[in-house]
């Protein structure tokens, strides 16, 4: 693993993060969502029993939806943690991570486990495939996740 490469990584991700994130009467950057993955990238909530597949352009409807309706008001998301393993032009990201914001005038907050695939393409390293779940009853965060 190069250093160089280990410090992109971690833009990509803390740029992921900064581009969902905002403040109430923000407006989130989620256009910049697109400039870290590959054309061809997708994002995968699977939360339930049916994963919901999207490409970029698919995950940031919804939720710009409901920023622009006014329902949500407020997401913040963070990584607690991660192991990233590079080899050659691709690299896995796995992180634990927590997100909390208010929908519906309603605070939340929960935590989970993001799964990353990048590529290092001519122009630089993109990422290809997130995949994330979430905690729940019965489902908790590795505990090497939680050392990190």
């Amino acid at each position: 693993m190069t250093i160089d490469s280990k410090h992109e990584l971690d833009a990509l991700a803390a740029a992921f993060f900064e581009a969902v994130s905002f403040e109430p009467g923000a407006t989130p950057p989620y256009q910049n969502i697109h400039g870290l993955f590959i054309a061809a990238g997708l994002l995968i909530k699977n939360t339930a029993s049916t994963p919901e597949i999207s490409t970029v352009a698919e995950f940031i409807a919804p939720r710009q939806a409901l920023v622009d309706s006014g329902a949500l008001t407020r997401f913040k998301e963070w990584e607690l943690s991660e192991t990233t393993h590079i080899f050659g032009n691709i690299a896995h990201r796995y992180s634990a991570y927590g997100k909390a914001g208010t929908q519906n005038g309603k605070d939340f907050e929960a935590r989970g486990v993001i799964s990353t695939q990048f590529i290092k393409t001519p122009e630089g390293w993109k990422m290809s495939a997130m995949a994330w779940d979430d905690e729940r009853p019965g489902q908790a965060l590795p505990a090497e996740l939680l050392r990190a």
